[in-house]
């Protein structure tokens, strides 16, 4: 078992794995090429099943070496659930899961540490998201209501009820054709309606969805100082087991020359 777990952490065997990840990620995207799959369709599917096997193999190993200890890890919880999916099979109604074998190629986010930084600052930002989500969702129902009370009656495909009202308002907050989408056309009956939009886009997507990324990046950066620190208390602890050595070797070699000294005096 040591054999196999050096061989599952060393570098080169997370290459390989990193190297069949991209490979078979190019083979599924090659797959949605009718011409692709009428020239090469076998050698695809032969090369898609060997990949599989291989993460199989590795998950069970991984099973072998960490026993219990396997799903303490959240990535190695990851990797099983992908390489699972891919298992199940995808015929009747379960052939939706055949689209979802594109999921394997996420197993490069547990194997990249950049990959793995990113998505741990991501998680570490969910807490503090939940409150400008929940401020967000305020801020679309108050001038959902509002826009559905204002334009409603002039304007029912956009603004006739509620839910429409937050769908145009969400059009909106994407900035993506506002003004001569919606806004322009709701000035020829509404002369004013600008002033009812723009303190909501100010109030969207120049406040609220900043403030997302100023959580994103704060955390972030906490990760990358905490995966700094590790590193720098590993080096630490490994620099201190290096002087107890080299103060273990100095000591014998005293010794050995105090025992050599006395040794010659005798003689």
């Amino acid at each position: 078992m040591p054999i196999i777990k050096a061989v599952l952490e060393s570098r080169r065997f997370e290459a390989a794995i990193t190297f069949l990840i991209i490979v078979n990620a190019i083979t599924l995207g090659l797959e949605t090429y009718p011409a692709a799959v009428a020239s090469f369709g076998p050698l695809l599917f032969f090369i898609d099943r060997l990949i599989l096997a291989v993460f199989v193999a590795e998950l069970l190993a991984r099973f072998a070496v960490y026993r219990g200890d396997f799903f303490k890890d959240p990535w190695r919880v990851f990797d099983f659930l992908v390489v699972a999916i891919a298992l199940v099979p995808a015929t009747g109604n379960l052939s939706v899961l055949r689209a979802m074998r594109i999921l394997r190629v996420l197993r490069l986010v547990s194997v990249v540490p950049s990959l793995r930084r990113v998505v741990g600052g991501l998680v570490a930002a969910l807490p503090g998201m939940g409150s400008i989500v929940l401020l967000l969702g305020l801020v679309f129902y108050v001038f959902a209501v509002m826009a559905t009370k204002l334009f409603g009656e002039s304007f029912p495909e956009w603004f006739g009820d509620l839910a429409s009202s937050a769908y145009s308002l969400f059009e909106v907050m994407t900035l993506d054709g506002w003004s001569s989408g919606v806004v322009r056309p709701m000035m020829e009956v509404y002369p004013w309606a600008w002033l009812f939009f723009l303190p909501f886009i100010v109030a969207t997507s120049f406040a609220v969805l900043n403030l997302f990324i100023g959580i994103i990046v704060s955390a972030m950066q906490e990760e990358h100082d905490k995966t700094a620190s590790l590193e720098r208390s590993e080096l630490q602890n490994e620099q201190e087991l290096i002087l107890r050595e080299i103060r273990a070797l100095r000591d014998e070699v005293r010794q050995l020359r105090q025992a050599t000294g006395g040794e010659l005096d005798r003689r």
